[in-house]
């Protein structure tokens, strides 16, 4: 019997089919796969033909499709649906597909035929695009050591595979951590929560077939707890579970492995011949420099750590008039920050989140693009890896696109955050293929026969990672390998905080915010507050990434640290860390970091990207619209469409005419002087 994984598939739009895919068949297909694209590398090295972009490069472009099938699904499953048998094939599969990989760049008759490309480049008549494949091949191969030779290039291979190897139990350690935690809630518990968080409370008890209430780690369940929870004794224990996760000693503590990951990078680093890790990964950033990016988390630091100290004082004052003779802690700011919204701008998100429907937030998503470039979202009715995946065929005048894939409740067997991933990218070239891409999110699901309600930060994750979704769905270009969301990583950003705009613009919600019992558009006054409130506790929020940023980014400046906890002491010692606040990633449930090289040295690229999407935004007001259809066509011509086609800061400065100054930043966040 044929290995589905392996089949040709005959279903709509050649999505995976879920419903004939078991875990027993991850396993062979993987092997198989890994040979096949083995072999078909080794033939392009060894083609005796002289090399030409299109049998060496363009054929590199092809090969591996097999791969691409079975490992879109296995890491689909892995991070969005994972059980024991998903974990043990992860830690098996992580090694191989290093080795792998290393094999490949380690392929001596490959890199001469690619270097002697890039050699006669100039000579080859390539087209913008093809140069720049070559140019990103050829880079690619030096900095994975292909010139590296004997023992160094031994030892490299042995390093990352280790690395790929720690990756897995680090994420794997987190996702035990969550999944494990929960604490019962008595009804007297329940007292002075809202509803919502009442209903998902008890949904999440639900799920772990509890028999009443509890809380989990999941964010979008915790966060509402900690906001609304007139139980200090309950916020500190719940806070202290969460800040925890990764080292509560015993198997799935994750400070041995950061240690040992930081000490392997840095040892790449210097394989390559670079002083430090920092100075190898930034190479090839829009930043450059760990110098350029020390400077813009400094230059934000300051105002926003000011403006956190002078939250603190006035949050200070309310815990003493509450009666409580202590310094605000960490499981105090969330409460009082948000009965100091209410007060100052009338605002209480118990009052707000009738009004974030799940349903209706998907719609105003859809919307907008809609306006903004033509897309259209149909209904597909295909079997998915969990029932709460839903599906859409995206089209424009006619055309077929896409295919995107929503998977938004969270859940036990889902890794923690949000994230976009394409489980099929746009290419033309050597074959043509259309973009699968999935969101997935982990907003609290609600008790049967309840409409899902969002915070305003759900609602924004949501309008973030469709952003994402854009940048893959609306690719156009020739290879898979620069097509969507494959720029550089302080770059990629871009697309998915510039997408967030949408939602605050007051037709949108006026439209699509709408009571769930009711049906009821938000009231105007109500939508006023919201977006007064824009920019409350942005000191918070500034210090708690920034924070994270800076330590992630000493973390890899110099020689590694030995005892990575004492490095980020230091690091937030150094900085002035409010006492209230603590890093919003600490170092053993730091995913971003230590899950695998993708944000390492890069946790900063969110901020670097925000600089942009407060001004490409600018550019829309600055055109008297949110939806003026003639920057809409710039942005998706110059940044949507081009992948990493061109260098970012060229694709940037094509749409806007320059490149922005961090002013529009501390605007958009309140913290301008």
């Amino acid at each position: 019997m044929t290995n589905p994984l392996l089949a040709d598939w005959d279903t709509p739009f050649r999505i995976a089919p879920f419903d004939r895919i078991s875990d027993a068949d991850f396993a062979p297909a993987f092997d198989e796969a890994l040979a096949a694209h083995l072999a078909e590398i080794e033939a392009i090295a060894d083609n005796p033909a002289p090399a030409s972009f299109a049998n060496t490069i363009e054929a590199m472009e092809g090969a591996g499709e097999g791969l691409d099938k079975v490992l879109s699904v296995f890491f689909s499953v892995a991070g969005a649906d994972s059980n024991d048998a998903r974990q043990a094939l992860q830690r098996e599969f992580s090694p191989k597909l290093a080795a792998h990989s290393s094999a490949i760049y380690a392929n001596a008759a490959l890199f001469a035929r690619i270097t002697d490309l890039w050699e006669r480049r100039d000579a080859l008549g390539l087209s913008e695009e093809e140069a720049r494949v070559l140019y990103l091949t050829h880079r690619g191969f030096v900095r994975a050591g292909a010139a590296l030779t004997g023992a160094e290039a031994d030892r490299m291979k042995e390093v990352k595979s280790r690395l790929a190897v720690l990756g897995t139990q680090f994420t794997q350690n987190l996702l035990k951590d969550e999944a494990a935690w929960f604490m019962p809630l008595a009804e007297a518990d329940l007292e002075g929560l809202p509803g919502f968080v009442v209903d998902a409370a008890r949904s999440a008890g639900e799920a772990l077939e509890q028999p009443g209430s509890v809380v989990t780690l999941s964010r979008s369940l915790i966060v509402p707890f900690l906001q609304f929870s007139p139980r200090r004794d309950l916020r500190e224990k719940a806070f202290r579970a969460w800040a925890a996760r990764g080292e509560n000693g015993g198997e799935t503590d994750n400070r041995g492995i950061a240690a040992e990951t930081l000490a392997l990078r840095e040892e790449r680093a210097r394989l390559l011949g670079y002083e430090d890790f920092a100075q190898f990964k930034l190479e090839t950033e829009m930043a450059g420099t760990p110098g350029r990016v020390r400077e813009l988390l400094m230059q934000v630091w300051e105002p926003a750590r000011a403006q956190a100290l002078r939250d603190a004082a006035e949050m200070e004052e309310m815990l003493r008039e509450d009666g409580i003779n202590d310094a605000l802690q960490p499981w105090d700011w969330r409460y009082y920050a948000e009965k100091r919204r209410k007060a100052l701008h009338d605002l209480d998100e118990a009052e707000l989140k009738p009004y974030l429907q799940l349903e209706r937030m998907i719609e105003a998503a859809f919307t907008c693009s809609s306006r903004l470039f033509g897309l259209e979202f149909k209904p597909l009715d295909v079997p998915l890896y969990h029932p709460d995946c839903r599906a859409w065929e995206v089209s424009r005048n006619g055309e077929h696109l896409a295919v995107f894939i929503g998977d938004y409740f969270a859940r036990a067997s889902k890794r923690s955050g949000a994230w976009c991933s394409a489980m099929r990218s746009q290419a033309k070239r050597p074959k043509l293929e259309t973009p699968i891409v999935v969101n997935v999110c982990n907003f609290s699901k609600p008790s049967k026969g309840k409409p899902a309600l969002l915070s305003y930060d759900d609602a924004r994750t949501l309008f973030h990672e469709f952003g994402h979704a854009l940048h893959q769905m609306l690719s156009d270009v020739e290879f898979g390998s620069v097509s969507g969301t494959s720029v550089a990583r302080d770059f990629v950003e871009l697309p998915s905080q510039l997408y967030e705009h949408w939602l605050e613009v007051p037709s949108v919600l006026e439209e699509f915010a709408t009571h769930a019992e009711t049906g009821a558009p938000m009231p105007k006054a109500l939508r006023d507050k919201v977006l007064a409130a824009a920019t409350f506790d942005m000191g918070f929020q500034t210090v708690e990434y920034v924070a994270s940023a800076l330590v992630d980014l000493e973390f890899h400046s110099g020689p590694a640290p030995a005892d990575p906890m004492r490095k980020q002491a230091e690091v937030l010692e150094r900085i002035g860390m409010p006492q209230a606040i603590t890093m919003r990633h600490a170092t053993p449930h730091f995913a971003h970091v230590f899950s695998g090289d993708g944000y390492s040295s890069g946790y900063y690229s969110y901020m670097w990207s925000e600089v942009m999407d407060a001004d490409a935004f600018a550019a829309f007001e600055e055109a008297g619209s949110a939806f003026d259809p003639k920057t809409a066509e710039k942005l998706e011509e110059f940044i949507l469409s081009k992948g990493g086609s061109r260098e970012a800061e060229e694709l940037y400065t094509s749409f806007r005419g320059r490149m922005p100054g961090v002013e529009a930043l501390l605007k958009g966040r309140g913290l301008a002087a």
